[in-house]
C-alpha cells in the first residue's frame, strides 16, 4: 500500500472510531435490512461488531456476507453533515482473545448473554471492500468520490 492510500485508510479508521453508531445493511432472499448497531472498534483489519446467534442478523451473515455500513456525524449542524460508507464484506471471527477482549470492554453483552441463556455471542467484521466519504460539498457527485479499498 502506498503512503497516502495508508493515509486515506487511517483517515476512515479515525472517522469510524470516533463515530462508531452505524446503519448497517443486510440482505436476506433479495430482501434488504437496515439496522442501528454500535461499531466496536475499526483497525486495518476490518470494521468490527458483534450480534447475538439467535438475532436474524447472525442468520443473514450467514446466509450473505454482502453488507453496507453508514457512519455518520454532523456536529450538530445538518449543513455540516460528513457520512463514511463502508461496502464488504462480513464474516465472522472465531479468536478466544478477541472474546475476551470483548467481554472486559462491553461487560453488557455478558450481562445480556446470561438472560439469554440458550444464544452464542457472535463477533464479526467487514473486510475486503471499499469505502468513501461523503459531504454536502459532494452531493449529486457520489459516483466520482474517492474509494479507498480495504
Amino acid at each position: 500500500m502506498n503512503e497516502s492510500k495508508q493515509l486515506e485508510i487511517n483517515d476512515v479508521i479515525e472517522f469510524a472510531n470516533q463515530n462508531p453508531v452505524t446503519w448497517l445493511a443486510t440482505v436476506e432472499d433479495k430482501t434488504p435490512h437496515v439496522r442501528g448497531m454500535l461499531m466496536w472498534f475499526a483497525d486495518e483489519t476490518g470494521f468490527y461488531y458483534h450480534t447475538a446467534s439467535i438475532k436474524s442478523l447472525a442468520k443473514q451473515i450467514e446466509q450473505n456476507g454482502a453488507v453496507e455500513a453508514a457512519f455518520h456525524s454532523s456536529n450538530g449542524q445538518l449543513g455540516d453533515s460528513k457520512m463514511l460508507r463502508v461496502n464488504g464484506t462480513a464474516e465472522f471471527v472465531n479468536d478466544k482473545e478477541l472474546e475476551k477482549r470483548l467481554y472486559e470492554e462491553r461487560p453488557w453483552v455478558l450481562a445480556n448473554k446470561s438472560v439469554m441463556p440458550d444464544t452464542e455471542v457472535f463477533i464479526f467484521r467487514i473486510h475486503k471492500g471499499t469505502c468513501h466519504f461523503w459531504d454536502m460539498s459532494s452531493n449529486g457527485k457520489e459516483s466520482a468520490a474517492p474509494r479507498v479499498k480495504f
